[in-house]
């Protein structure tokens, strides 16, 4: 071998290398309701879509239980506030993410994540990608997987009974995010996890802080969602207080106009990504996701 053509390939080969060893930042991913961490058709197939288009990366797939059944539960039946603080140890306790990570959040996983990385700065999120989540919580119980019938009869129960009483507040995670637009009131008062992120109870200067420490925010909003009511909560947008047929866009939120997490900040900075997809929720093609998100968020140059 020359070498001119030893030197080329000794240069392919620690660019590989480098690559390999601190080129890829680590992906962390949340799934949403009556899904489980590893499910191979749902977020575990996410995993791999990930794993086959960025070499080397590492995926840390967010698991609350001890198994996929507990999971499973847990994304009903656990207190929100628990699942972020064991997420945020999860993800400080695995050395793999000590330098940062991207986080996409699905469905209630979006909203999540942002609680992550607005209460646990380290370590360092980097891009916030929320496909689905309803930032601005929801007013409508949504379909329910057909396997999970019963589950779903028993929330629909304790909502009709009352979301907002302290013991469905403490013990179902949809009433958490539930979001009233007749009763605002009641809604800041009692909520103990969304009005909280929201900064809609009691002002936190370190949520915003955390918040603008991503480098992107990313709002992915599904056109046809009908799990999703309303809809444009996932894009921050809402019912007007007092019924729930007007609709305001995020820019028209208090949460925007008062910049209480940091929304109109970011949007100014050129932070702030608007994504849409005219399907249903959660609905979209592998290679639609290679696209918008992997290649547009997860890679290095971003």
């Amino acid at each position: 071998m020359t070498d001119s053509k030893y030197l080329i390939f000794s240069l392919l080969l620690i660019s590989n290398y480098w690559q390999l060893i601190i080129g890829n930042t680590p992906v962390v991913i949340w799934h949403g309701m009556g899904d489980s961490c590893c499910n191979p058709l749902s977020i575990g197939r996410i995993q791999k879509i990930i794993e086959n288009n960025i070499t080397g990366v590492y995926v840390h797939s967010i698991k609350i239980g001890h198994n996929d059944e507990e999971d499973i539960y847990n994304s009903f039946f656990k207190n929100t506030n628990e699942q972020i603080a064991l997420a945020c140890d999860q993800l400080k306790n695995d050395t793999k993410l000590k330098n940062g990570y991207h986080a996409i959040g699905f469905s209630q996983g979006g909203q999540f994540l942002r609680a992550v990385a607005q209460r646990c700065p380290y370590p360092p999120m980097r891009n916030l990608i929320s496909i689905g989540g309803q930032q601005q919580g929801v007013y409508g119980f949504p379909r329910c997987p057909v396997n999970l019938t019963k589950v779903c009869d028993e929330i629909r129960s304790l909502l009709n009974f009352g979301a907002y009483e302290k013991f469905v507040q403490q013990i179902l995670v949809q009433a958490q995010y539930w979001h009233d637009p007749l009763n605002e009131k009641l809604y800041r008062e009692k909520s103990i996890f969304l009005a909280d992120i929201n900064q809609e109870i009691n002002f936190n200067p370190e949520y915003r802080e955390n918040l603008l420490k991503i480098k992107n925010l990313v709002l992915v909003k599904f056109n046809k969602d009908t799990m999703v009511t309303p809809r444009e909560s996932e894009w921050f947008g809402f019912y007007k207080p007092g019924q729930a047929k007007v609709m305001y866009e995020m820019e028209e939120s208090p949460l925007y106009l008062n910049d209480t997490i940091g929304l109109q900040t970011l949007d100014s900075e050129g932070r702030l990504f608007r994504i849409s997809i005219d399907t249903d929720h959660l609905r979209f093609s592998d290679e639609w996701f290679v696209y918008n998100i992997v290649d547009a968020f997860l890679r290095d140059r971003n």
